[in-house]
């Protein structure tokens, strides 16, 4: 009981530390990337903690692994560093003991985990989704921004406005380029201001010139205007829905049994096979050499981790591509991880125990 307890609220306290450390240095990480595509036109600048958010929300599978194999590496070098590890050898607790108390601790991350991955992964991409289709879809007034060259909805043309005024429907310094019925128009005015059309609005332009050139003929035409007015999208034109399989439920997943679909199931199903597997690794390979000193295990578990990773990347791209089975590269990948975890675990416990008879009979 003593045994079991105390080696828990150890990892308890070391799990908490590294959670908050990873959190925030992922959640820096997360902020810069979004405000890069924010600063593009591909997020709302308004939604950028919310975009952060969700992002964070859904890479937290891999930061609760990777804390929970961390953890348990530092708290093991620690007791073996200390001779912790030797006593309770000594007093009957072999290497195998430390399984069930290691799983009682982490069995409330893994189903953290198994939650993420399978229900908050594909709902965080979803409203990640939405969020920039929304933005995308904009009409061209809610597109209009001050000191910035921005697209139109539709694709065909191109505004710049330097806004100086307070009043929010008119600016200064207007550029807009066309290409509309075979033809390619740049216009350019002194001031602008937004005007009601019949039902719709049109975008005031006062003391410019307009260029136009015949995409045919390569004619051009240049004209002087003291106004012209040029109508405004201000619909939201809607987006086509992306069935990428990073937005589908895990269900949907299941159902259809396309590569495509299963690729993205084996992801997420590895991200669970992985934690469960990142715990016996860590009791399976923690030892502390005293001529490396302690920071080798934390070096070795990151490298573990990211080798493990990548290989389900991988494997994703192979059942993508049709290369492997996804039940079968999953029962490759991640039971043979757990054989030959528990196969090192094994081992190592024989080699103590003939190493403590010998000792015992000399």
């Amino acid at each position: 009981m003593l045994f079991d307890s105390s080696f828990r609220k150890e990892l308890g306290r070391s799990f908490g530390a590294t959670l908050v450390v990873l959190i925030t240095v992922v959640m820096t990480v997360m902020l810069i990337r979004t405000l890069g595509q924010a600063s593009v036109g591909r997020v709302n600048p308004s939604e950028v903690l919310l975009v952060m958010g969700l992002t964070v929300l859904g890479h937290l599978p891999t930061i609760l692994t990777l804390s929970l194999f961390v953890t348990i590496t530092l708290v093991l070098t620690r007791m073996y560093a200390s001779s912790e590890m030797v006593i309770w050898f000594a007093c009957g607790q072999g290497l195998g003991a430390f399984v069930r108390p290691l799983l009682r601790f982490a069995w409330p991350v893994l189903l953290a985990v198994a939650a993420l991955a399978l229900l908050a992964w594909p709902w965080s991409n979803q409203q990640i989704q939405d969020l920039r289709e929304r933005f995308q879809g904009r009409g061209d007034i809610e597109r209009v921004a001050p000191g910035r060259f921005i697209e139109s909805a539709g694709g065909q043309r191109v505004f710049f406005i330097d806004k100086d005024s307070a009043e929010a429907d008119s600016g200064t310094n207007i550029f807009i380029a066309a290409s509309e019925r075979g033809s390619e128009a740049v216009i350019s005015a002194e001031r602008g201001h937004l005007v009601t059309l019949g039902e719709g609005r049109a975008l005031q332009l006062d003391q410019g010139f307009r260029l136009q050139t015949n995409d045919t003929t390569g004619a051009m035409r240049v004209s002087e205007f003291a106004e012209y007015s040029n109508r405004i999208n201000a619909q939201i034109i809607p987006t086509m829905r992306d069935d990428a399989p990073r937005l589908q439920s895990s269900l949907a997943l299941l159902r259809s049994g396309s590569p495509p679909y299963l690729a993205e199931l084996s992801w997420r199903l590895g991200l669970l096979l992985a934690a469960i597997n990142c715990v016996l690794i860590a009791l399976a390979v923690t030892r502390v050499n005293p001529r490396v000193g302690r920071s080798a295990g934390l070096v070795f578990s990151l490298f573990a981790f990211a080798t493990y990773y990548n290989l389900i990347g991988l494997g994703q791209g192979w059942i993508e591509q049709g290369r492997v089975g996804a039940w079968a590269f999953m029962l490759g990948l991640h039971g043979g991880i757990a054989l030959a975890a528990g196969a090192w675990m094994a081992w190592r416990q024989r080699n103590w125990h003939v190493r403590a008879n010998r000792e015992a009979q000399a």
